[in-house]
């Protein structure tokens, strides 16, 4: 091989890494998921859909959401080595210079913010407020108390606001407070799910975010917590035919997908073991996209 076929050879594999280490700096597949909310929410509280709108709605908030997710891992990259699902990040791995992870936050929240303010300065304050909660008040309580769990889900469901507010619905209303209340309530057993799955690699790093008191965490107290939000998801699903968001079949859609998830949750409490806590994780991972798009394909 000669010496440039050998230098471009070297140069594709670093970009390749490089886009792959953005790639793990942002959560992309998270970040994906968050957008996904407030798209749908857009969708939901809009008269008229523009295409332009869309992307812009969508690029403001993965920017912002993949900055936070950096400015989340440059806080834990030490305790991200020690965590066998996290060691690879590019901080922790020492790929990705301190410096770099937190430019690269820098741009991507001023830019992200100021395609979100676009809309209106609601929203941009929205996604302000999600970026520093997130990264200053939930990533270092995480190692302090299980409230983190709690503090987290505020900025973890504020997607479904920002997209509705975007669409120029009432910050302050009915309408988005329910959809906010769908994500903030799933997301407890969502998470103490994968923090039930995860606890071995967690406990690693000194996190401790199962809501029992025990030492361990993996009890019927967690479980029970986690059934009484799967259970506040049930009664939401006639909300959305009460508040004219969607019609019946979103409403029966919401319903049975709640009582699924319900299920799964009971399941947990009644065995206690990881296998049911990785089933009721899986649901989870069913529940809420089936949930939203059902809510837009109702409406139209």
């Amino acid at each position: 091989m000669s010496t440039t076929n050998r230098t471009n050879a070297g140069l594709g594999s670093f970009i390749k890494q490089k886009l792959n280490d953005y790639k793990l700096l942002v959560k992309f597949r998270l970040s994906l998921l968050v957008v996904f909310s407030a798209f749908i929410t857009f969708l939901l509280g809009s008269t008229v859909v523009s295409i332009e709108a869309l992307l812009i709605l969508s690029l403001g908030g993965f920017l912002v959401t993949g900055a936070a997710n950096a400015l989340n891992q440059v806080i834990e990259k030490d305790f991200d080595k020690l965590m066998k699902r996290t060691s690879n990040r590019p901080v922790a791995a020492g790929r990705m210079e301190v410096s770099e992870a937190v430019l690269a936050a820098g741009l991507m929240s001023v830019l992200g913010l100021l395609l979100l303010a676009s809309f209106n300065a609601e929203t941009a304050l929205l996604g302000a407020f999600s970026l520093l909660s997130y990264a200053f008040i939930y990533t270092p309580l995480k190692r302090v108390s299980p409230v983190a769990v709690w503090i987290g889900a505020i900025p973890g469901a504020l997607p479904m606001a920002i997209g509705w507010v975007a669409a120029g619905g009432n910050l302050i209303g009915p309408e988005v407070i329910f959809l906010f209340s769908i994500q903030f309530l799933w997301q407890f057993p969502h998470f103490w799910a994968i923090a039930w799955v995860s606890y071995e690699d967690y406990s690693k790093a000194g996190f401790y975010l199962l809501p029992s008191k025990n030492i361990d965490g993996r009890d019927r107290s967690t479980a029970l917590q986690a059934v009484f939000y799967a259970l506040c998801l049930v009664p939401l699903s006639f909300l959305t035919f009460y508040l004219d968001i969607s019609g019946y079949i979103a409403c029966f859609v919401m319903l049975i997908m709640g009582l699924i998830f319900l299920a799964y949750a009971i399941n947990l409490y009644r065995d206690c073991t990881e296998k049911a806590a990785r089933k009721l994780m899986f649901a989870s991972f069913v529940y809420l996209p089936i949930v939203l798009i059902i809510l837009v394909l109702d409406k139209i």
